[in-house]
């Protein structure tokens, strides 16, 4: 094949740096829609997990409900529900918005699970040995096993934020400004995607790997420290693991 029009030529990769700053600013739009999304997964696993390991069926059914529904369900269709079915009922959100709202949805029931699995860790006589010392269920919770939890489920919650940060890339089927989109939308305007599409993924790639590589670090590290059991750890992330 001619170099010259190869889909890996120079020219195109340096046509693609001209346009640097359409990168830029749809990775910022990714960046953002990140975090806020992680921030309301985290909050509705949170308190969903701690629901979930209640003594209250009617609560625990809740959750359930919640989780098998976003866990057995594609991303993609909460995203077009979103944005093409909501505005018949007069709800009109912008993009960005259906991406945080989708996104953190989904993620909630995973983060969910994380937490449960992590609370269900915790040895039970634990639990017992605060119900002796007068301390209610959230109590407990609270000043007992969530610190303790915390310790064990951030390695599958750092997974979980890598998987979200990729998953961020749905907005590009309602072409919401991020990433995945606009690398699209680049490429087929210059005709060049595999420039595109390599610089696409190096920056996705910079975004989740650290995330990744620290979370296998932090687990080594808490397991050599005897804080957590290899087994402990499998096991949430087993239980976790079903995206």
């Amino acid at each position: 094949m001619n170099r010259s029009t190869s889909p890996f030529a120079w020219w195109r990769f340096v046509k693609l740096f001209k346009d640097w700053r359409v990168f830029l600013d749809a990775l910022l739009v990714t960046v953002g829609v990140a975090l806020a999304a992680l921030a309301l997964a985290v909050a509705i696993g949170a308190v969903l997990g701690i629901i979930s390991t209640s003594r209250r069926k009617p609560l625990r059914a809740v959750t359930r409900v919640y989780v098998e529904f976003f866990q057995n369900i594609p991303l993609v269709i909460i995203a077009f529900f979103m944005f093409n079915a909501l505005p018949y009922a007069g709800i009109m959100l912008s993009t960005a918005t259906i991406g945080i709202l989708g996104v953190g949805f989904y993620h909630g029931a995973y983060v969910a699970e994380v937490v449960r699995a992590g609370i269900e860790s915790i040895p039970k006589g634990q639990f017992e040995a605060a119900h002796s010392q007068g301390f209610s269920y959230f109590s407990t919770m609270i000043h007992v096993v969530l610190p303790q939890t915390l310790t064990i489920i951030l390695p599958p919650l750092t997974n979980q934020a890598v998987n979200l940060v990729k998953n961020t890339s749905v907005l590009a089927m309602i072409s919401g400004g991020d990433l995945m989109y606009r690398t699209n939308s680049w490429a087929a305007d210059k005709a060049s995607y595999a420039p595109a599409l390599v610089v696409s993924g190096a920056l996705y790639f910079l975004l989740c790997f650290p995330l990744a590589t620290a979370a296998r670090a932090y687990e080594k590290r808490i397991i050599r420290a005897g804080l957590v059991t290899a087994a402990t750890e499998e096991k949430i992330i087993a239980v976790t693991d079903s995206e």
